[in-house]
């Protein structure tokens, strides 16, 4: 699959109900349906303890997720990376959340997220 050819609407509607699903999941701490979308890669990351630890941490600091906006999406050949700005309840300013998104065996995943 070549992202590169994929308009950015394409992308996004590929990638919005999937980052909607493990934020979701996130602060909910719903491991399983958190990495359902995830790479067999990512997935040995994101253990149970891995995700209850983080989030735990967010949430206590941070508070829940709360407003996201797109800042760009960046095509390859194999992958595309997506970025948003990321808001949270408890704080102010913004954090950017990035999803790399690939197809494996014909299935969309995210094969790598992280928010700083």
């Amino acid at each position: 699959m070549n992202f590169e050819e994929m308009s950015e609407e394409e992308i996004l509607s590929i990638a919005t109900p999937i980052i909607d699903n493990y934020m979701d999941a996130s602060t909910k701490i719903d491991h399983e349906r958190h990495i359902r979308d995830f790479t067999d890669r990512l997935k040995e990351i994101v253990t149970p303890e891995h995700l209850q630890t983080v989030c735990e941490r967010y949430q206590k600091e941070k508070g829940f997720f709360d407003n996201r906006e797109l800042v760009k999406v960046y095509r390859r050949e194999g992958s595309a990376l997506i970025v948003w700005s990321q808001t949270f309840t408890k704080v102010s300013g913004e954090y950017l959340v990035d999803m790399i998104l690939v197809n494996k065996n014909g299935k969309f995943l995210v094969d790598h997220t992280w928010m700083l």
